[in-house]
């Protein structure tokens, strides 16, 4: 008798496309990872909520994971990226109401816990696009592959908002550069 080792791009292929109950599992193999991501890029505060709704979208979506790319990781990664721009929106629109109805100035960003306030400079200074793959490859520690999946683009893409971010956060930071 053979014995067939599963990885775990097979494994989350088989659990996405396996009965609701068998979801339990991509939650127990990437909730910390995910959550990991997010606390980096919102707080640690912010994060818990936002990666609980990035499982539940992936559980509502399940059907749409497509198996052959294999693990579910870069997709949920995606979500997350998805569900911050989201969370952002919101906080916008929430510090723009009471900013009309008290008529102060905006409160200023503060940078997530532990985080250096001039790279938090540079990070916010970037164009989005540039600094969510840099910190999908930075803190999410995706592969150039895995992003270009999580975001769906092109890989050449990836590449180049990344080298382009590098660029420029060396730039903020004074590198030689």
């Amino acid at each position: 008798m053979a014995l067939t080792f599963h990885t775990d791009a097979a494994v989350d292929a088989a659990d996405l496309a396996g009965p609701p109950q068998r979801f339990h599992a991509v939650v127990d193999r990437h909730f910390d990872a995910v959550a990991a991501f997010l606390a980096r890029r919102v707080g640690p505060d912010t994060a818990q909520d936002l990666a609980q709704e990035v499982f539940v979208t992936a559980f509502r979506k399940r059907a749409k994971f497509d198996p052959t790319y294999g693990s579910a990781r870069p997709w949920l990664f995606g979500i997350a990226n998805k569900a911050i721009a989201s969370h952002r929106r919101e906080e916008r629109r929430q510090l723009e109401l009471l900013q009309r109805a008290v008529a102060l100035p905006e409160p200023p960003a503060t940078p997530a816990d532990g985080l250096d306030p001039h790279l938090y400079t540079g990070l916010t200074a970037l164009n989005r696009r540039d600094r969510d793959a840099l910190l999908l490859h930075a803190w999410g520690e995706l592969s150039y592959e895995e992003i270009a999946h999580a975001l769906n683009v092109p890989l050449g893409t990836v590449r180049s908002r990344i080298h382009r971010a590098r660029r420029q956060l060396t730039a903020h930071l004074g590198g030689d550069r």
